[in-house]
Formats: C-alpha cells, sequence, structure tokens
C-alpha cells in the first residue's frame, strides 16, 4: 500500500498545468492507467452517468481553440486533451438505469426494485433532481468531477501533469464537437475537460487557506 509520503507529494506537485511540452508524449500505458482511474471511480447509486472522449485530432483540437477559451496554452500543446461526457435523461425509471442495475450490476430483479424505489425518491423527493431538466442533468454532470479528480490525482502520483478546463463557450463546444460527430447531444452533454501531459516551467508555489479556515469539528 502507498503511504501518506507517497500521497501528498503528488498533491503538492499537482497544479492547473497552461501549456505542456508538446514534445514530450504520455506512454499509452500510463494514459490507459489514468482513464482506468477514472472509470473506477465512484457514482451516485453506482450508475455510471459518464464518458471519456479523448481528443487527440489535431484539426479538431483547433477548432476547439475559437470557443475553449480556457486552453489556448493547453488545447496545442498537451499529450492528451479530455473531454468529461454526462449521460442525459438518468432518470430512475430510464433504459440505462435498467442496463446499469441488470447488466453490469448484475442484481437480482428484487434487489432491482427496492434499488429503483430508493432511487425514484431520492431523485422526487429528497434531492428535487426531477424538478426540471436542467436539474437532472446537472446531477449527472457534477458526478463527472469525481473521476476528474480520481484522474488528475492518479496523473500527479506518477509524475504527469494535468489541467482542468471549465473555461468555454458550452454551446459553441459541444456544437463543434457534434459537427465532428463525437458527441451525441441527445444522449451526452459536455461537463468539464482536462488536459494532461509534461510541463514545461517550473511549478508556482500552491496556495490554499489554513486548513483552520477550511475544516470544522462538530464533537
Amino acid at each position: 500500500m502507498i503511504t501518506k509520503d507517497d500521497v501528498l507529494p503528488a498533491f503538492r506537485f499537482r497544479h492547473a498545468c497552461k501549456r505542456f511540452d508538446a514534445d514530450r508524449k504520455i506512454s499509452a500505458a500510463d494514459f490507459g492507467f489514468i482513464l482506468e482511474c477514472g472509470r473506477l471511480s465512484p457514482s451516485s447509486f453506482g450508475l455510471e452517468p459518464w464518458k471519456f472522449l479523448v481528443i487527440q485530432n489535431p484539426a479538431l483540437r483547433q477548432k476547439l481553440l475559437a470557443t475553449v477559451w480556457g486552453a489556448q496554452g493547453t488545447l496545442p500543446t498537451a499529450s492528451h486533451y479530455l473531454a468529461i461526457l454526462y449521460r442525459k435523461a438518468m432518470r430512475f425509471d430510464s433504459p440505462h438505469v435498467r442496463h446499469m442495475m441488470v447488466d453490469i450490476q448484475n442484481l437480482a430483479e428484487d434487489v432491482i426494485q427496492a434499488k429503483l424505489g430508493r432511487l425514484s425518491k431520492f431523485q422526487q423527493s429528497d434531492h428535487h433532481v426531477l424538478d426540471s431538466a436542467r436539474n437532472l442533468d446537472d446531477w449527472a454532470a457534477k458526478q463527472t468531477y469525481i473521476a476528474l479528480g480520481n484522474m488528475m490525482t492518479a496523473a500527479a502520483l506518477v509524475g504527469i501533469d494535468s489541467c482542468p478546463i471549465e473555461g468555454f463557450d458550452m454551446a459553441g463546444t459541444e456544437a463543434i464537437l457534434k459537427e465532428a460527430n463525437v458527441l451525441d447531444t441527445d444522449n451526452f452533454g459536455l461537463a468539464v475537460m482536462a488536459a494532461f501531459g509534461y510541463r514545461t516551467n517550473p511549478q508556482p508555489a500552491k496556495a490554499r487557506q489554513p486548513v483552520e479556515d477550511v475544516v470544522g469539528w462538530v464533537r
């Protein structure tokens, strides 16, 4: 098992790298490891409402520069560029939910019905996820950030830099991806992006609030 002395240096190493060494490429094995850490991430009710789209096509990256203003330095230089999609229509009675419980989780029918009952209550009254289509999409999209965080931490643990990217025109970026036939907007939406590679510049000093300002104890 890794120790605290392995993990904390990785968190100190990680920063939002704005420009990468374009000549250094992440190996297939290392990026496969990063993706696997995303795939193994937890999600609400284990429904995995995500898809990881690795964008390596130079022409498509060039087009994305027009709408992804937060990746002007990373789109041209990243070894690997990732669009994290969220799945739409994640209602408790949707085909995807049924597929996950039957085909992936291999649950017995009585267990499925009990779990669907809990999910229905969660979505309808506990968290009001079904009050609007936007609420339902937001519930799915925010779970993708769990996978994003795990992938960035995994990358840092093996000395790979990353940058999470929310700086984009949502409609314009989705339109570019749809036009390229890599985004089915009927079933998926764009949640967040991330770039991975190796830094060219020294890491800036990490600035964070003191622990007493961000941690409270209820005893």
